[in-house]
């Protein structure tokens, strides 16, 4: 926050605006890059879908060798995009839970 003077008022204004109007650009906020951060840190695996389960989710084996739990992501949901046991899937997992992971792509 930067505290700028009105008169004899201190007013206390987010730095993200201030800086694009000086710079001449935006700025990305704390949330844009914390996204950002997140995208750049899945992991990206393709695999075979095993079986599908309720609630969109589906039983995908990894071409090394692991079976995952995915979902899918929400433009696929979006789009109708239909997934059918022994599809060939893009799953990305996140570093913190292998477990688990996101169905980004279906191979035609």
């Amino acid at each position: 926050m930067a505290t700028w003077r009105l008169g004899n008022t201190p007013i206390a204004l987010p730095l993200a605006p201030i800086a694009s109007l000086l710079l001449g650009h935006p700025v990305p906020t704390i949330k844009e890059t914390t996204l950002a951060k997140a995208k750049e840190d899945a992991i990206v695996f393709e695999g075979t879908i095993l079986e599908s389960l309720p609630n969109a989710m589906f039983r995908v084996e990894l071409e090394n060798g692991h079976n995952v739990l995915a979902h899918i992501s929400g433009k696929m949901r979006m789009h109708y995009i239909r997934i059918l046991p022994g599809d060939k899937v893009q799953v990305e997992l996140t570093p913190y839970d292998l477990t688990r992971g996101r169905i980004t792509y279906r191979f035609k």
